[in-house]
């Protein structure tokens, strides 16, 4: 079968297309796909995953056609930053 794996940093986004057996879990499809080896920055210890924006495990099974994305670690909390923000705002 046929899946995307995606992986967005700040500056670009790169989507690679990898033919994986039919029982393939995300993280087979990862490894097959060479993003690790393009990307060392992923750790594979700290992977958060989704397919199509749903939050999975890597050992969550795939199907054909599926988009597997990698999430890059926050920088800062969303909430924490907005109140930053609207406090700035008020001054």
């Amino acid at each position: 079968m046929r899946v995307e794996v995606v992986y967005a940093k700040s500056a670009e986004q790169v989507v690679i297309e990898v033919d994986v057996p039919a029982a393939a879990t995300a993280a087979e499809a990862i490894r097959a796909s060479g993003i690790l080896e393009k990307f060392p920055e992923i750790d594979p210890a700290r992977w958060m995953l989704g397919v199509y924006g749903e939050r999975v495990v890597p050992e969550a099974p795939l199907h054909d056609g599926d988009r597997v994305e990698i999430y890059r670690p926050l920088l800062a909390d969303p909430k924490e930053a907005r109140r930053r923000r609207a406090k700035s705002r008020r001054k």
